[in-house]
């Protein structure tokens, strides 16, 4: 599987061909037969049209001869320059009407690509599981989804646009040469030959140029979007002069690469090839009139075939280029898209209603290519029972959690809820019963009411401000100036720890999950609010299960059932009387959380962050 959930895009991304980058790109391009058609028609109707312009010339220059010698009189000459003008407009004007409607369907063409790849990048970014994103860095991700997709846009207007263009005007030559005599199909042969073989060492060289470009470029982004994302780290530190220099080599980086494809492009030979063939082809015309093989006006009409060739030469060497950059930023979409996970949606599976009998079985893990975090793990939850998870910092506590509802999948052992292994449970069914509420919030720059109610589409304004009350944000919502259509800054940053976590409760109320994980969700909220919070929690908890994260002591007590977590081993478990007998381990964390400059000035060094 290359995604944990396939999300749907705005159109069938089951077409998309994944097996190479040329497969890749030609199964979106097949996607529009209609407009590929018109780019067809555009591009020979353009060429076949150019040529006829030469010819036309040939037949005014053969009847200025032939008045000259006396052969034609001036009426005659009249008569065919009149002829010649006429089919000379109309085919033009015929050639510009075509001309349009292949560049339209082109643009067209390329934004269409563009959208398709880009709806389907995003879709499977979304169905990626957590391992994934945890290795790769957001502003790489971001290259690719928006400058590395534009490219394929360029690939196709003006690179594809262009290449099918220029190869007719490479044909025509080819087909219209010989009508004059046999023999002046030499010179355009030999062209042929040498420009594609000159094309295919070009190609060739920028291939690997271009992968360094959409790289380097790559690099750069991710560069500055870590940058961005610590502004307030930086400056704290006053390491912006450090940040700058350090994004200024990226640059330079990016540069040095881009500079290697300009001198790869400055080395053009087409452009000696045409050259040659102009004097190769003039000679070799000419002496053919001199032997009375062919006229005067048909050494016009040669070299105007040969002229058309020009225009392959010119375009093809930006052509070429933006294939490149394109067949580049498709082989870089596709390390996304063909990333493979070990999660998946499993849409066979249960979707009954959970009741929320948790319970971990000798179960291990470790992060990808890291140390084992969780060793050996054996707990239950009863459902409806409150369990606090309590132990040091990095001891293993979070993880536990996110190996629930499956962001991870366990390396060994089993984790079942309602007597089912989570890996048997449909992941869709499996997360929509789960709510998990983190010490750091995420909120979305939306409206306050739209943060509430993520998750559930159908929710009424009276259910979003049920569920804020719930969770002690009422009040301040409506301190704003427009209450629940406030729109928040991204992450949330306009309001503050403690208004973002009990939007991110209230969230959690709103979904009504049957099992609620509360990772330190109260850490940045004051006494006088944590009262209110606690009260909320104790409701919010009847009926369903709840794990708690936590250092408040308030919050430890009260919980039915406490797991002890040291290292990633659970090292005792019980109510809270029987551990502070017991449990030497317990009765250390507990000494720390009972100190009262500890739980009421700054965060105890045991609290939950891991």
């Amino acid at each position: 599987m290359s995604s944990e959930f396939i999300v749907k895009s705005t159109y069938n991304s089951q077409d998309s061909d994944r097996r190479g980058p040329l497969r890749f790109i030609w199964s979106h391009v097949r996607r529009h037969p209609l407009i590929a058609f018109g780019l067809f028609i555009g591009a020979v109707s353009n060429a076949g049209l150019a040529a006829l312009l030469f010819y036309f010339v040939g037949d005014v220059y053969d009847a200025l001869l032939a008045w000259n010698a006396g052969e034609l009189t001036q009426q005659g000459v009249r008569d065919v320059v009149v002829r010649v003008v006429i089919l000379i407009v109309g085919s033009q004007l015929l050639r510009s009407v075509l001309q349009f409607f292949r560049n339209f369907s082109s643009e067209i063409y390329g934004q269409r690509v563009e959208r398709d790849v880009r709806d389907e990048l995003y879709s499977d970014l979304l169905g990626k599981s957590m391992t994934f994103h945890d290795k790769q860095p957001i502003g790489e991700i971001m290259a690719r989804v928006t400058n590395d997709v534009r490219e394929l846009n360029l690939f196709m207007n003006p690179g594809v646009n262009l290449i099918i263009g220029s190869g007719m005007f490479l044909i025509a030559p080819i087909l219209f040469s010989p009508q004059i005599t046999p023999q002046l199909i030499i010179t355009p042969l030999l062209f042929m030959v040498a420009y594609i073989a000159s094309q295919y060492h070009f190609v060739q060289s920028l291939h690997d140029v271009a992968q360094a470009v959409r790289g380097s470029f790559g690099d750069m982004n991710a560069g500055a979007a870590e940058a961005l994302e610590g502004i307030e780290v930086v400056k704290g530190a006053s390491q912006q002069e450090r940040e700058a220099a350090k994004f200024g080599n990226l640059v330079e980086y990016v540069y040095k690469k881009f500079v290697e494809q300009g001198d790869l492009e400055a080395i053009y030979l087409p452009l000696l090839i045409w050259g040659i063939s102009l004097v190769v082809g003039f000679s070799h015309a000419l002496f053919l009139a001199n032997t009375g093989a062919i006229s005067p006006g048909d050494v016009v009409r040669f070299m105007g075939y040969l002229s058309l060739f020009g225009f392959p030469v010119f375009v093809s060497q930006v052509a070429f280029s933006q294939v490149a950059l394109g067949y580049a930023s498709a082989r870089r979409i596709l390390g996304i898209l063909q990333e493979e996970t070990d999660l998946d949606q499993n849409v066979e599976g249960y979707t009954g209603e959970m009741d929320g009998a948790i319970r971990f079985d000798d179960v291990s893990f470790h992060y990808d290519q890291g140390k084992t975090i969780i060793h050996d793990v054996s707990f239950e939850v009863e459902p409806g029972q409150t369990v606090a998870i309590v132990g040091q910092t990095g001891a293993g506590k979070t993880t536990l959690t996110k190996l629930i509802n499956r962001t991870y999948d366990v390396e060994k052992g089993h984790i079942t809820l309602d007597g089912r292994d989570v890996r048997e449970w449909n992941l869709r069914s499996l997360r929509s019963q789960i709510s998990i509420i983190e010490q750091d919030v995420f909120l979305f720059s939306r409206t306050i009411a739209e943060n509430i109610a993520f998750g559930v589409e159908t929710a009424t304004q009276e259910q979003i401000e049920e569920a804020a009350k719930m969770a002690q944000a009422h009040e301040f919502i409506l301190s704003f100036p427009d209450g629940y259509e406030t729109k928040i800054g991204q992450r949330g940053v306009t309001l503050s720890g403690g208004q973002r976590q009990r939007l991110a409760i209230a969230r959690a109320f709103l979904t009504d999950p049957k099992v609620l994980v509360l990772d330190d969700s109260t850490s940045a909220i004051d006494s006088a609010t944590e009262d209110k919070i606690q009260r909320a929690i104790w409701t919010a908890a009847k009926g369903r299960t709840t794990i708690l994260i936590t250092h408040r002591l308030s919050q430890i007590r009260w919980a039915d059932k406490i797991v002890v977590v040291k290292k990633g081993r659970v090292v005792a478990q019980g109510k809270h009387e029987d551990l502070l007998q017991g449990s030497e381990a317990y009765q250390r964390i507990f000494a720390r959380y009972d100190n009262p400059t500890k739980q009421s000035g700054s965060v105890p060094a045991t609290q939950a962050g891991d």
